[in-house]
């Protein structure tokens, strides 16, 4: 099961879920300036997610788009370990990232920096924009309450959609110290964040049936946290 937001600059160019028109069997966001996306699933039940490593400091000149290493690994076959050691290889070409790649069988996660390719094991992990499980105050608090939330009697999305539309700000003492200024921090901190230019366009939410059923729900929004329309598909095993 996965729970999370997209943030972005408002302005980006981007469309809501849905097949692709060039690959048919892809379902998920595009992003319509590189032509890449965030975050996907396949009907062949594979998945890929990605997150920003922030660091302005670390920035290249002239990088390839990251949003095309999600779709990359959705259009292939290759196994999850052989496509991250693969883009691990070629990290350089990119500003640091984080990867997370799975087919029906194994999920692998690939962080930019220290290239290692880590098949994960069953249990709750926490990604934002730092290596995984960095402990950052809504890294934390979000894997506490998706922990509590699996234990509910019946699963559904409306409770991990709550969770994600959670705006509560950490306290300045827990901030990470990222590169960019304490005001940014503190508007980053929430796990939902709502600015004017900025802040959190798509809440996503998809669960995995063991018979082989994906389950697909994504809301969008609009500046200032705005909803935009909801989203529900179910691509079938």
């Amino acid at each position: 099961m996965v729970a999370g937001n997209r943030d972005e600059f408002y302005a980006r160019p981007a469309s809501p879920a849905m097949f692709w028109h060039d690959h048919p069997d892809i379902f998920g966001g595009r992003d319509l300036e590189k032509g890449g996306t965030w975050l996907g699933v396949s009907r062949q039940g594979r998945f890929a997610a990605l997150t920003n490593i922030r660091d302005p400091a670390s920035r290249k000149s002239n990088p390839k788009s990251r949003g095309h290493l999600v779709s990359g690994f959705l259009t292939r076959s290759s196994a999850p370990e052989a496509y991250l050691t693969m883009v691990a290889g070629a990290a350089d070409e990119y500003d640091d990232f984080n990867l997370i790649v799975a087919d029906r069988n194994t999920c692998t996660s690939l962080d930019s920096r220290e290239r290692s390719v880590r098949r994960l094991a069953s249990g709750i992990y926490g990604l934002s924009n730092h290596l995984l499980n960095t402990p950052w105050p809504k890294v934390e608090r979000a894997k506490a309450v998706f922990s509590r939330q699996l234990a509910l009697p019946q699963l559904t999305a409306e409770p991990f959609f709550s969770l994600l539309a959670d705006r509560t700000p950490a306290a300045d003492a827990g901030l990470p110290q990222t590169g960019v200024s304490l005001e940014w921090e503190r508007m980053l901190s929430p796990i939902f964040i709502s600015t004017s230019g900025y802040g959190t366009r798509a809440s996503t939410v998809v669960l995995f049936h063991r018979d082989g059923t994906v389950r697909f729900h994504e809301r969008s929004f609009g500046d200032g946290g705005k909803p935009l329309g909801e989203i529900q598909h179910v691509l079938g095993a």
